[in-house]
């Protein structure tokens, strides 16, 4: 399937920002999306038979992607098949639905899941995307702002309209939720590996002689893990930033400084804005999905977004906001997706909180050296969507390499 490239401009924000129940936004909630209009359009139908292919078919149940579609199609009417076998797709997370009636098939449909929630509908458009934003490179919309003396967060408010900090204020409200559900839970989360919930112990833990340092990495990493947990546990509703599986980076580094800075939700709104326009411009120039383009397209991905954001809590010029943001992306560049046994557990949760932290530290760094840059943030994001689409498909969300194959 090709990628649309700058001159088809930007979706909104509430496309990157989803809120919804995890583990996967391209194998759960991608999925669920497709199965609902589906079910809309034929909803006398008799059965539904769906084909999973790709990444959906190698991890689809650790992802619960056939609990999901059941779930929303019928319990009874519904069949699901895993096709591990077929390679030229399209897209790696491609799915088939087969419409029944009367023992003869009456529709069919072949949908992608593109990343965090989205959807193609081949051969049709079932609602043609709206595309609010002209402009869809980051040195486009930076040329744009140094001209009309505007910040990131403000070119967001002229193309979405003033709106849209009602849309970023119920998400910032889901994500400091998640935040405080995750770190007041324990117990093992589901899926066979026994892995136990860490948030509360992280963020509880207090040594006589911690540093201001070691406080900053224990409480960012407990929020990261705390969302993350409620993402992998099915538990409660989390934000896409830009993933299910990358959604604990962004409300960790945004909570923890909201905190440290006593900084109002307005604040914290316009650092979104700016990050989700970091999202956006990867979600549209190259990927964030991690079936398409490994766990960079999804942790890279998260970790420039709250690069860029923290950018803007610290009132940084569009040029450090972007070595921020390039940074944060260059140094995730290989990164595979390997989640032993397909769940959004191992590495995936202590990946977000990794993330987090190195999102501080890319702003640190860009507060210094953003003038002797040599890497542009449109060069990275080019540079991480064909690395991604050169790694090894084991290696891009099939659990068939690295931790995924040698765990056990």
């Amino acid at each position: 399937m090709d990628k649309k490239f700058s001159d088809s401009g930007m979706e909104s924000l509430r496309e990157l920002y989803k809120i919804g129940v995890g583990p996967s936004s391209s194998h759960t909630m991608g999925p669920e999306r497709a199965a609902k209009i589906i079910s809309l359009k034929h909803p006398d139908a008799d059965k539904y038979s769906v084909t999973l292919y790709g990444s959906l078919a190698k991890t689809g149940i650790g992802h619960r992607t056939d609990y999901i579609i059941r779930k929303t199609l019928s319990e009874d009417k519904t069949e699901i098949i895993f096709n591990e076998e077929k390679y030229d797709l399209p897209h790696p997370n491609t799915m088939h639905f087969s419409v029944i009636k009367n023992e003869a098939v009456i529709a069919d449909y072949t949908v992608y899941s593109i990343g965090g929630g989205a959807i193609r509908f081949e051969g049709e458009a079932v609602s043609s995307p709206v595309r609010p934003y002209k402009l869809s490179t980051f040195s486009e919309i930076s040329d744009y702002c140094r001209k009309h003396d505007k910040r990131l967060w403000q070119y967001v408010e002229e193309v979405e309209g003033f709106e849209i900090w009602d849309f970023l204020q119920t998400v910032w409200d889901c994500m400091k939720n998640s935040v405080k559900e995750g770190i007041s839970s324990e117990g093992e989360i589901f899926g066979g590996l026994h892995v136990q919930r860490k948030a509360k112990q992280l963020y509880n833990y207090r040594h006589m002689d911690e540093l201001a340092e070691t406080k900053e990495n224990r409480l960012v990493c407990s929020y990261a893990f705390a969302v993350s947990e409620q993402n992998a546990s099915c538990d409660g509703k989390i934000v896409t930033a830009p993933t299910c599986g990358a959604s604990g980076v962004v409300p960790a580094v945004l909570k923890y400084t909201q905190d440290k800075k006593k900084l109002s939700d307005s604040d914290i709104l316009r650092a979104l804005a700016t990050g989700g326009l970091i999202g956006n411009i990867i979600k549209t120039n190259a990927s964030i999905s991690g079936a398409e383009a490994g766990c960079q397209a999804e942790i890279g991905s998260a970790c420039s977004m709250a690069a860029a954001a923290l950018g803007e809590l610290y009132e940084m010029d569009i040029d450090q906001i972007e070595y921020a943001a390039e940074v944060a992306m260059e140094h995730h560049l290989g990164l595979t997706c390997d989640p032993v046994r397909g769940l959004v557990q191992i590495p995936c949760i202590e990946r977000n909180a990794v993330a987090a932290m190195r999102a501080i530290n890319a702003v640190n760094l860009a507060n210094f050296l953003a003038g002797s840059r040599k890497i542009s943030f449109d060069l990275v994001v080019k540079t991480m969507y064909e690395t991604g689409r050169d790694l090894h498909n084991r290696y891009r969300e099939t659990s068939e390499g690295g931790l995924a194959k040698l765990y056990n």
